[in-house]
């Protein structure tokens, strides 16, 4: 059985290791390292050298241990009909004014087919009110419709098992 694709957003090795105490971050940074210490053995992890670059770009003395969390997994290209993707969501409204951002981990994730996007950004990617906009601007461009999920979302049981 092939496994499902999942495009790890920058959020998710930033929460990984997120020293805040509030019990919030707390229990988000619990969700994403149960789902991370899970995830290889049912899902195709995959990130971009965009989240390379984001993590790079954080508090230097944390920026090693986010990316030695990512860095060992393979990386979605950048093509060049990306950014004709970027500025269409841009221009649609479906993403923020900023290129290299959030419209930037939806279309690396819509054009290379993952099933998942993986983030803890609920604002502009894992929220429910903007999927229908994103399923038609999609569409509209031909291209695959990725889940925007949080790590808690994915964790437990796949649809695949059978109910007890």
């Amino acid at each position: 059985m092939t496994k499902r694709r999942v495009y790890v957003e920058t959020t998710i090795p930033s929460l990984y290791h997120d020293q805040r105490t509030a019990p919030d971050v707390t229990a988000r940074r619990q969700w994403t390292r149960q789902w991370w210490n899970e995830a290889p053995d049912r899902y195709e992890l995959v990130t971009s050298p965009a989240v390379l670059d984001e993590l790079e770009g954080g508090i230097p003395e944390r920026s090693e241990e986010r990316l030695s969390l990512v860095r060992g997994l393979p990386l979605v290209p950048v093509e060049p009909a990306i950014a004709e993707i970027v500025q269409t969501y841009i221009r649609h409204k479906l993403m923020p004014n900023d290129p290299g951002g959030d419209a930037l981990h939806l279309a690396l994730a819509s054009y290379h087919k993952c099933d998942f996007l993986l983030t803890w950004n609920c604002l502009h990617l894992a929220n429910a009110n903007k999927f229908g906009h994103i399923r038609r601007v999609n569409a509209m461009l031909g291209l695959f419709v990725p889940a925007l999920v949080t790590p808690l979302e994915l964790l437990g049981g796949s649809d695949e098992e059978e109910p007890e």
